[in-house]
């Protein structure tokens, strides 16, 4: 079988702009909530969130083509040329139509929806944008690299909720396997923190109250949590045939094994209390990497910070692991980044690709107080030091989504 590598990776996030700022910010603890700058938060209950600080889209892409680009769009542009360059991919007349694109969202244009609503209302129909269908489509983001960079393979998008950016890797190695491309650019972005999506989830109970210490707000696995923090952002990784990186002479980071997805089947936002989508996203993604699980190193938790969602994944990865569930490292980029929704899997993915090559553990933040019920070593407030050879990344979303995606040395 083809075996798939990663060549390249890129970010944008509330730690900053590029893959240096995510992984400092990360391995040294830093939190990127903070309090809403873009828009006036005064009528809202909840007035923080992980903004993506100083992102200007004329840094990555011209005037004309970021107006015609909702916000998630511009940071998936953004990501994926730091992704390109990184790899130092030269995309040719020869290999264009060999190259792959899979950026997935879990909300896709809410800040343009938004806005045209309001145009509407206040102003009639004849002030709606004529580029509301396209500015807000979901498959934008991915359809907007390939016009960026003139890329002729397949683009593909899925939207899954806070799965979709796990679920993005899953389906590039696929890609790459079956012999549809060679190189896929793969990732998850959301730039949906709008006033209405912030009091749809404050509603909901979904999200921290914590407006007074925002830093401090992101608890996964904390006695104290009450929610987790909505955030936005982009990754985005350059995955590759390892025949074809060879070739060029690639710089490789690591191995991408696939993974699996599964279904809860169980509520529209809560989890599976008892784990059991999740599980067996975990169990079938091993297999399918043809992974023992004692030989799994860390885990990127999905880890919200949610009452019910941080008990129900301990569980899980407990199922799968066995007492080898003790010796696993495990973090929650959440409790630093806030959940980036559609792009939350993506980032964790690419802490895992950062860890193997760095062998760090990025730690969780705001652990001062660990649930009883949730008992494993999630690396509490510092990051550390450890050989890692083999990660998991989960990403599990409303609606009882479960994506699981694994990466190995190479």
């Amino acid at each position: 079988m083809t075996r798939v590598v990663v060549t390249g990776v890129g970010a944008i996030t509330p730690l900053g702009i590029g893959r240096d700022a995510f992984w400092s910010g990360l391995t040294e603890g830093r939190s990127g909530v903070r309090e809403i700058q873009n828009f006036d938060n005064s009528g809202l209950e909840v007035k923080i969130a992980g903004e993506v600080p100083d992102f200007r889209a004329k840094d990555f892409m011209d005037f004309k083509a970021a107006r015609r680009m909702d916000r998630f769009s511009q940071f998936g542009v953004a990501a994926a040329r730091e992704a390109i360059e990184h790899a130092g991919l030269e995309i040719t007349d020869e290999n264009r139509d060999r190259i792959g694109i899979m950026i997935n969202t879990g909300g896709g244009g809410i800040p343009t929806i938004e806005n045209e609503v309001t145009v509407m209302a206040k102003s009639g129909g004849k002030r709606v944008s004529p580029f509301l269908i396209p500015l807000f489509a979901p498959n934008m983001a991915s359809c907007q690299v390939a016009i960026q960079f003139n890329i002729h393979g397949p683009t593909v998008t899925s939207v899954a909720a806070c799965a979709a950016g796990v679920q993005a890797f899953v389906d590039a190695v696929h890609m790459i396997e079956r012999g549809d491309a060679d190189v896929v650019i793969t990732g998850g972005t959301e730039g949906g923190i709008t006033p209405v999506a912030i009091a749809s989830l404050t509603n909901m109970g979904a999200l921290s109250r914590r407006n007074d210490d925002p830093q401090r707000a992101s608890r996964p696995f904390d006695t104290a949590r009450d929610g987790f923090v909505f955030s936005e952002g982009a990754a985005v990784v350059i995955l590759e045939s390892e025949e074809h990186a060879a070739r060029r002479g690639a710089n490789v980071l690591c191995q991408a094994s696939g993974g699996a997805y599964t279904s809860d089947a169980f509520h529209i936002t809560a989890p599976d209390p008892n784990g059991r989508g999740a599980t067996t996203a975990m169990k079938r993604a091993l297999q399918r990497a043809e992974l023992d699980p004692t030989n799994v190193d860390y885990v990127a938790a999905h880890a919200t910070a949610t009452q019910i969602g941080d008990i129900a994944e301990t569980t899980s990865i407990k199922n799968v692991f066995g007492d080898h569930a003790y010796k696993l490292s495990i973090s929650a980029n959440k409790s630093m980044l806030g959940h980036l929704l559609g792009g939350a899997g993506a980032v964790s993915s690419l802490a895992c690709i950062l860890a193997i090559r760095d062998n760090i553990v990025p730690p969780t933040i705001n652990l001062d107080s660990q649930d009883p019920q949730c008992d494993l070593d999630y690396t509490p407030n510092v990051a550390r030091k450890a050989e890692i050879k083999s990660a998991l990344a989960n990403g599990f979303g409303f609606g009882g989504q479960n994506a699981v995606t694994v990466f190995r040395q190479i």
